[in-house]
């Protein structure tokens, strides 16, 4: 049995619906305004870490008023180059975007980021989070970033496998990753997972 004390929570958090989520729109390292308000969170973690895109600190600073977060560039979501802004609408009978959609894993988008690249990255980030928690001893941090990030972390560290695209993450929860301390610092799998509502 693990008890509380031998445990590490990563808290994973979508940013907030931005008018280009409405639109459905392609959104990488461009930035959109927010259109939701934030109640702040009353829950309290020992470390905050944030992409350093505007949509996901403006996000951070509503939940959590008074909390300066790390700002890691290798949280960011996938850079989608020339679809960047753009719906599926809109790129459907692009020749080059219906090749990279059904191929996703071996064909970048055109001036942007190969899958490969971006799973490279993010995994990057979270070990130089996982440092930054072993190194200030902290048990419980609070992330805010992309939905492509956070569905390659459960991709990794969920206690279930699923492939990338059967996780979907939601504007309307975060995702609770309990580790055995033990096991997190060794890159195990979580020992649970739990979608917390947003209220």
């Amino acid at each position: 049995m693990v008890v509380m004390d031998d445990v590490v929570v990563m808290a994973l958090c979508r940013h907030g619906l931005t008018e280009a989520n409405k639109k459905r729109a392609y959104l990488g390292w461009t930035d959109s305004p927010l259109c939701v308000a934030f109640s702040p969170f009353t829950s309290e973690f020992d470390g905050y870490f944030s992409s350093d895109l505007g949509r996901c600190l403006l996000t951070m600073k509503g939940y959590f008023p008074n909390v300066v977060p790390i700002e890691l560039r290798e949280l960011r979501e996938m850079h989608f180059g020339d679809f960047e802004g753009l719906s599926y609408e809109e790129l459907k009978d692009n020749q080059e975007y219906k090749d990279w959609i059904h191929q996703y894993e071996s064909i970048a988008p055109p001036n942007g980021e190969s899958f490969k690249q971006f799973v490279s990255r993010v995994e990057l980030g979270w070990k130089m989070a996982t440092e930054q928690m072993e190194r200030n001893k902290w048990k419980r941090s609070f992330f805010v970033t992309h939905a492509g990030v956070i569905r390659q972390f459960l991709v990794s560290y969920a206690p279930v496998k699923k492939d990338y695209w059967d996780w979907n993450v939601s504007h309307d929860c975060y995702y609770e990753l309990t580790f055995s301390k033990k096991g997190f610092f060794m890159g195990e799998r979580a020992i649970s997972l739990i979608e917390i509502p947003i209220v």
